[in-house]
């Protein structure tokens, strides 16, 4: 499959087919996709909620300024951040380090440290900053996997995030979400499938030195 063709074909999807649902298969793709994404000192402090519950996204659609893609694509995924990243998200990395790579303490304790205090260093919106900008990174990966794997997609922005927040407890996990993806299959009828892409040309775009 051309890689090139397939981000060509993708859009972003304004309506979504109700009916099709995601094979477990592409969902898993998408799971792994996620979590293989490059995140800074690969300190992975985003998360991903996978939301299949029609009811629960029902819910969700006053918070997404009434845009259907919520509830009528096959599953909505939520990027979240960490509400504070702590010595323990630090820990449990390099503790996950130590155990595949089997690094001896004594190597891997100057960088535990030094990453240690510069999060301290931080305010607690400064550390929000940090992990929005690692979950924009996610997005991206996700959306490129999605046309790949010729799944639709519509990244979203526009969503009342301490609404979603409450809907789905995620004070209780220490989350906060920061970004939309409803995947699924785009309606025959939805308009937007057939227009032409509006790019700039590629001599404007990328500068060769």
């Amino acid at each position: 499959m051309n890689t090139i063709n397939q981000l060509k074909w993708r859009y972003a999807t304004k309506k979504f087919d109700a009916s099709k649902v995601l094979s477990e298969e592409k969902l898993n793709i998408l799971k792994q996709a996620f979590n293989l994404t490059a995140t800074s000192f690969g300190l992975q402090t985003i998360s991903l909620l996978i939301i299949k519950d029609r009811i629960l996204r029902q819910d969700l659609v006053p918070h997404s300024y009434n845009q259907r893609q919520v509830v009528d694509a096959s599953h909505l995924l939520v990027i979240c951040i960490e509400d504070n990243i702590t010595d323990t998200n630090i820990d449990i990395h390099f503790n996950n380090v130590k155990q595949i790579r089997e690094t001896p303490e004594a190597i891997l304790k100057p960088f535990r440290d030094d990453l240690k205090q510069m999060m301290q260093g931080k305010t607690v919106k400064e550390r929000q900053e940090w992990s929005l900008k690692q979950a924009y990174i996610a997005l991206g990966n996700l959306m490129t996997v999605c046309a790949v794997e010729s799944i639709d997609s519509c990244p979203m922005e526009g969503f009342n995030p301490a609404a979603f927040d409450e809907v789905l407890n995620l004070k209780e996990k220490n989350l906060k979400s920061v970004l939309l993806l409803p995947v699924g299959f785009r309606a025959n009828d939805d308009m937007f499938s057939g227009f032409k892409k509006v790019r700039k040309q590629l001599n404007d775009a990328v500068i060769e030195m």
